[in-house]
């Protein structure tokens, strides 16, 4: 509305000199949910309320440690022992984010849906119930995340519970949200491979079923990580103490001689007593190389994890040093010795490019150059709108950046010059991502357009009805995921 000048005097009038912007939105932010020790701030509970936090400090702050993981030894003819984890005992959250940090990770969201209970163990209810607004349905409120993670879903008792958890995530970034990408695992993943009706690829195959494919990506095998450190292990580890007792003692008699032998068998009897945790766990250490060897064999299994959550570390970190177009695969992973199945160039063609499209990434080790993530596909691989990863997060990026920017001018009047303010933007935010590499075209118009007007992408109708149609056309950049080097002799010159 125009000023109405009534008394005399100087009047000043700023005018805007430049058009509205588009800002990028962040791209790396996973959401975890999970159990945790505990989940409170300021005294009040965290639990299914989705937490922002930007380091394993914060985490530790919040929500604690990981959980007292207990296994069973029992005596093995072949192998001397032989240990077994109490699955109810099993949580994955809390080194999973250790992994995610360990992998280049900052800011995430937790979603703690409750405390470990080693009686119940891990329950699907808690992990997505929409009823009670547990688990992943927290999240709906909170546009942020770009990623959904939940490592306990493969330690829950059923396949098909996993499964259908996994279809959940899949929906929820889908259908929901249309703004993230799942992470998932492979039941069993630490397996090999067995071509049958049992085969761990096909059936996962089958449990992610045929909706919202493209909205997700599944990694295989599992990693055998060094996150559990050895000094986190101790004979607290075990869970009955006195099925313990006899292997040492036995051991301690083979080893040594009988007064020697005695003194050891003293200290292992204070295992089931009153005892000094540290000193006693040193002095086995020392003394007993099969006590050392039982410690060993439980920190490698607890170190046996799911790639997903170092995926979001890899994801976040290839995101910050190049950008979400850049395919988060032939990138090293960190705090890993080894995957837990070694896979073959011909092992991966079927995880690759199988008939139904549901590519499931490879992880593997190479000589030299450690263990690589070695896909970059979704489980939508017969799409070719969809099939690589980086091209539906990129989307993702471009869709939600220009909409947030957008909403400035809802309720604007939809005549000429708010076409070519909104235009203006966009063109500007389109060129930007071409100059950063997102966009293919040796020029930005052989990279986008951006069309907006009466005529163009209007009726009068549309406009009567108060309807702005913008059309937006990308070129994005595409992985190249297969490079032909072909040689040829030829006639000497000379």
């Amino acid at each position: 509305m125009a000023q109405v000048l009534a008394t005399p005097g100087v009047y000043i009038k700023e005018e805007s000199a430049f058009p509205s912007s588009a800002v990028q939105v962040a791209t790396a932010v996973p959401a975890f949910v999970g159990y945790t020790e505990f989940a409170i701030r300021d005294n009040k509970s965290l639990i299914n309320k989705p937490t922002r936090i930007t380091s394993l400090g914060e985490f530790h702050q919040f929500f604690g440690r990981g959980p007292e993981t207990l296994y069973n030894v029992s005596e093995n003819e072949e192998t001397v022992f032989a240990v077994e984890a109490e699955a109810n005992t099993k949580f994955n959250l809390y080194k999973s984010m250790r992994m995610f940090f360990a992998n280049g990770g900052s800011t995430c969201y937790i979603v703690s849906v409750g405390k470990y209970d080693y009686e119940k163990g891990v329950a699907y209810k808690d992990l997505n119930d929409p009823g009670e607004e547990a688990g992943i349905p927290t999240l709906l409120k909170f546009p942020e995340p770009t990623m959904l993670v939940i490592p306990d879903a493969v330690l829950l008792e059923g396949e098909a519970d996993c499964y259908q958890l996994q279809k959940d995530m899949l929906m929820h970034c889908g259908k929901d949200m249309k703004s993230r990408v799942a992470l998932l695992d492979v039941y069993n993943g630490d397996q090999p491979r067995t071509r049958d009706e049992n085969d761990v690829i096909d059936k996962a195959r089958e449990g992610y079923g045929m909706e919202f494919l493209q909205w997700g990506a599944s990694y295989y095998p599992f990693l055998n990580s060094t996150i559990v450190q050895g000094d986190e292990v101790t004979f607290q580890n075990v869970k009955d103490l006195a099925t313990l007792t006899p292997i040492l003692d036995k051991h301690a008699e083979d080893i040594y001689e009988e007064d020697d032998a005695t003194a050891i068998k003293a200290e292992i009897a204070k295992l089931t007593g009153d005892h000094d945790v540290v000193n006693l766990h040193q002095t086995l250490l020392a003394k007993l190389p099969l006590y050392k060897a039982i410690l060993a064999e439980i920190r490698n299994d607890m170190n046996i994890l799911p790639p997903s959550g170092a995926m979001a570390g890899v994801i976040s970190m290839v995101d910050g040093e190049v950008g979400v177009f850049q395919s988060p695969a032939n990138v090293s992973m960190g705090s890993v010795v080894s995957p837990t199945v070694n896979l073959t160039s011909k092992d991966q063609e079927d995880l690759n490019l199988p008939l139904n499209g549901k590519a499931i990434n490879a992880v593997r080790s190479f000589p030299g150059k450690g263990v690589l993530v070695w896909g970059a596909r979704t489980l939508d691989g017969n799409s070719q709108d969809w099939r690589y990863l980086s091209v539906r997060r990129t989307v993702i990026m471009i869709e939600q950046s220009i909409k947030i920017a957008s909403e400035a001018y809802v309720f604007e009047p939809n005549v000429v010059n708010t076409w070519v303010a909104i235009k203006g933007m966009i063109t500007n935010f389109l060129k930007d991502q071409w100059k950063q590499g997102a966009l293919a075209g040796a020029v930005p118009e052989d990279a986008f357009s951006v069309d907006i007007g009466l005529g163009s992408t209007m009726t009068p109708t549309d406009i009567l009805d108060g309807i702005m149609n913008i059309t937006v056309k990308i070129a994005v950049t595409r992985p190249a995921e297969f490079i032909v080097i072909t040689f040829q002799q030829q006639m000497q010159k000379s």
